[in-house]
C-alpha cells in the first residue's frame, strides 16, 4: 500500500473518518486534497497531521454541482493530476414519519440525497473525466451498513447510501476499461463527533453489544478498508462492497 507521488482527494476530510483516511494516505507517500464544506480550522487542522506533502485544502457544498466541479478543477491546476477519489462527504439527519411534518420530511430527504448521493455521483463524474485523460485511477466511496439493514429514524440516510453502493457498482462496470476501478467501504458505527453523542448515550452499550468484539470501529480501521481498496493489486476487486462492522450485520 504505497501511494508515493499519488495525488488523492479525499471529502469530508476535516474530521472523523476522512480525516484517518487522509492521514493514512499522507503516511504512505500521497499527497492529499482536503475537502470541507464550512469548517476550514478543521480542515487546516487535518493538514497539520499530515506526513509529506505537499498537500492542499479545497471547499466545496456537496449539493452544489457547480462548486464540485471547480473544487476538481482546483486541485488538478494545483497537483497536476487526480489519482484517487475517496467519496467521504455525507450528512444524517433522523425525519421518523410519526413526528416528521411533510413539509421537513422533503426538505430533509432533499438534503440528504443531495449530499450524500448526488453529491458523490457528480463528484464522481469530475474526477473520472480527470482520471480518463491521465489512463487510469480509483474510486473509493464510505456507504454504510444503514444501506442493507435500515435507518428507521433516518430513511433518507439508509437510501442515499443503498444508492451509494449501486453507483459505484454501475460505474465499476463502465470505467474498468479506462482502467479506472471502483470500490465501496460500508462501516457500522464508528467512533467520530457524528456519532459521539448516541454512543454516549442510553443506547451505547446496547450499540456496541451489537458486534462480538463489544465496541464500534475505530476511524482508522475504515481508513484502512479504503486504502485497500485504492492500493495497487486489488483492481480485480473493482465493484465490491467491504463491510466494515465488527460482524455486527452479516450479510450473504
Amino acid at each position: 500500500m504505497d501511494f508515493t507521488e499519488k495525488v488523492v482527494l479525499v471529502t469530508g476530510a476535516s474530521r472523523g473518518i476522512g480525516r484517518a483516511i487522509a492521514v493514512q494516505f499522507a503516511q504512505r507517500g500521497a499527497q492529499v486534497a482536503v475537502h470541507y464544506h464550512q469548517n476550514r480550522a478543521a480542515a487546516e487542522e487535518t493538514v497539520g497531521m499530515l506526513a509529506g506533502g505537499p498537500h492542499l485544502i479545497v471547499q466545496a457544498d456537496m449539493k452544489d454541482a457547480a462548486g464540485i466541479e471547480e473544487m476538481v478543477t482546483a486541485v488538478v491546476a494545483a497537483m497536476r493530476r487526480l489519482d484517487i477519489l475517496v467519496n467521504n462527504a455525507g450528512i444524517y439527519e433522523e425525519h421518523p414519519v410519526a413526528e416528521t411534518s411533510y413539509a421537513d420530511w422533503r426538505a430533509s430527504w432533499r438534503r440528504v440525497i443531495e449530499t450524500n448521493l448526488i453529491g458523490a455521483a457528480n463528484t464522481s463524474y469530475c474526477a473520472a473525466r480527470v482520471m480518463m485523460k491521465q489512463g487510469g485511477g480509483r474510486i473509493v466511496n464510505v456507504s454504510s451498513r444503514g444501506a442493507f439493514r435500515g435507518e428507521p429514524m433516518g430513511p433518507a440516510y439508509g437510501a442515499s447510501k443503498a444508492g451509494m453502493n449501486a453507483m459505484g457498482q454501475s460505474l465499476a462496470k463502465y470505467l474498468s476499461p479506462f482502467n479506472i476501478f471502483v470500490g465501496t467501504v460500508a462501516p457500522g458505527f464508528v467512533e467520530t463527533e457524528m456519532a459521539a453523542d448516541h454512543l454516549a448515550g442510553p443506547e451505547g452499550a446496547g450499540v456496541r453489544a451489537q458486534s462480538p468484539l463489544n465496541r464500534v470501529a475505530k476511524p482508522e480501521e475504515v481508513a484502512y478498508a479504503v486504502l485497500f481498496l485504492a492500493s495497487d493489486g486489488a483492481e480485480f476487486m473493482t465493484g465490491a462492497i467491504l463491510d466494515v462492522n465488527g460482524a455486527s450485520y452479516l450479510r450473504t
